[in-house]
């Protein structure tokens, strides 16, 4: 992408070591992160879209390796110290995860849930980290926010919690935010806000990583989408280039299962056929070949390579879709 990169991914590449083998669940994915955008990642479960994220930050399973670049502000995270990690990590980018159960300590109230990161990093004093907090409350859309400071996560609403969780992160004035599923198991008033205050704050010149399998949600907050299949980037497109004519046919298949209001008569939802590779399974040519109606010889035997398509778009198939057409 043209312009100014806030963060850079090169060739990244995240394996594990399980006593089964080798599971490469990220290999050689290239993409930017520009200031002030969103960029939704998606794909089915296993697809690799959070450990790609989980390796930037350093924060993969013990028995997991990454391999290439990861440039934020053109500093290296790949290979990085936690001493280095951890002025990046809560304060340069900040981390919103699914479950916001499991990731707000229990025993802790609200209140020193968001101001430790400020205070144990130095940034403030508690009187002033207080008052963040209570800014950070009102931001993401919590009422009464001085009553919140004093109560422990699990006397909260899921909707709720999931945005002090939003607020938890972005109390260190982050330049990016990578968000892993926020709106799963949310009811969909509660996606709404929670998308609403992502919007704002992409707004506000925040830049935005939405990990995510929902286009539903894409299409209200996405300015570009990057596609993922068995750890491969296969499409990385604007996102309303994709909406109207995806040009690899995983990602039409994406948008073909997605239900539509004007499609009432079709009784079925239309799912991809087949399933996902298994992990560790290693494949000759295309890994979505098995999978693909229109796959060819040459699909089965040799990997595609990107290519550039019309706008920008970039994607890795030996005949994509017309993107003209959208056929």
């Amino acid at each position: 992408m043209a312009g100014e990169v806030l963060l850079g991914i090169r060739n990244l590449g995240v394996e594990f070591t399980t006593p089964q083998g080798t599971v490469h669940a990220v290999r050689d994915v290239s993409l930017d992160v520009a200031p002030r955008e969103c960029l939704a990642i998606v794909g089915e479960s296993g697809s690799g879209k959070t450990q790609l994220m989980m390796a930037c930050l350093g924060l993969l399973a013990g028995n997991g390796t990454a391999s290439g670049s990861a440039r934020f502000l053109g500093e290296e995270l790949i290979g990085a110290d936690e001493t280095a990690l951890n002025q990046v990590r809560g304060a340069g980018i900040s981390l919103v995860l699914q479950d916001p159960m499991n990731s707000l300590t229990p025993h802790l109230r609200i209140e020193r849930l968001l101001t430790e990161g400020v205070l144990d990093r130095g940034m403030l004093g508690p009187s002033e980290a207080r008052a963040r907090a209570l800014r950070a409350l009102g931001r993401v859309g919590i009422t009464e926010p001085e009553a919140r400071l004093r109560q422990y996560p699990h006397e909260l609403s899921g909707g709720m919690r999931q945005r002090v969780a939003i607020a938890i992160a972005l109390m260190t004035e982050p330049k990016l935010l990578i968000a892993d599923e926020p709106t799963t198991a949310l009811d969909v008033t509660v996606q709404a806000k929670v998308l609403d205050v992502l919007r704002d704050t992409r707004d506000e010149g925040l830049a935005i990583v939405l990990v995510t399998h929902d286009l539903g949600v894409v299409a209200g907050i996405a300015d570009r989408v990057a596609v993922m299949y068995a750890g491969e980037l296969v499409e990385l497109s604007p996102v309303e280039d994709l909406l109207a004519a995806p040009a690899h046919p995983y990602a039409a298949g994406l948008l073909n299962s997605v239900p539509r209001l004007d499609d009432l008569a079709e009784s079925r939802l239309r799912a991809i056929e087949g399933q996902p590779p298994r992990p560790g399974e290693v494949a000759i040519g295309c890994a979505f070949a098995p999978r693909c109606a229109a796959a060819s010889e040459v699909c089965r035997e040799v990997a595609p390579r990107p290519r550039v398509l019309a706008g920008g778009r970039t994607v890795s198939c030996h005949a994509p879709f017309s993107v003209e057409a959208g056929t």
